[in-house]
């Protein structure tokens, strides 16, 4: 016989007598599929250091490809790509000349398509980071600003006369340029 404390039994009772119970709220059957990234294990990785499926010393879409199945059996529900387009890499690649293309050191478009299918067959989702406020001096969009005053790319970027304070101190301000 269990033992309840004085007036356990009268709240235990008075509980029982009312049987309600709560009903269950509706959730719409797309709940799961709009909320996914909630409950899923992102894995961030940047290709240029993940895997070198050519023994070039740099990894490539297809070392990326090639880890699918371990990246799979970790528990992985998405991939989060560092950029990977073409870049002269003086902003650890985030200084990207062409958001249209895949950097040729990494790969092709092609060998990206494959990833691509591949990751889907295992329903890993891919994220790719897409960092439009960083654009290389290389870019179209940049050069076109530079070269005309009037240019509706002008007013993307951060002009200035002067250098900022810590320039020769080793401090990089992406975006920021000087006025020529």
């Amino acid at each position: 016989m269990s033992r309840l404390r004085p007036g356990a039994g009268l709240l235990a009772g008075v509980l029982a007598s009312l049987s309600v119970r709560a009903q269950p709220i509706p959730v719409p059957a797309d709940f799961l599929n709009e909320f996914w990234y909630k409950n899923s294990l992102v894995y961030n990785l940047d290709v240029e250091v993940f895997k070198d499926s050519d023994n070039d010393g740099i990894g490539d879409v297809n070392g990326l490809t090639q880890q699918l199945g371990y990246l799979k059996n970790l528990g992985v529900d998405v991939i989060w790509l560092s950029p990977f387009q073409p870049t002269p890499n003086k902003d650890d690649g985030y200084d990207v000349s062409d958001f249209y293309r895949i950097d040729k050191r990494l790969g092709t478009e092609r060998d990206f398509q494959t990833f691509m299918q591949q990751a889907s067959r295992r329903d890993i989702r891919v994220v790719m980071a897409l960092v439009i406020n960083h654009t290389s001096n290389e870019h179209p969009w940049f050069k076109e600003a530079r070269r005309r005053k009037d240019s509706p790319y002008r007013s993307w970027y951060v002009w200035s006369k002067e250098r900022p304070k810590d320039w020769n101190k080793g401090m990089v301000f992406p975006g920021v340029q000087t006025e020529t």
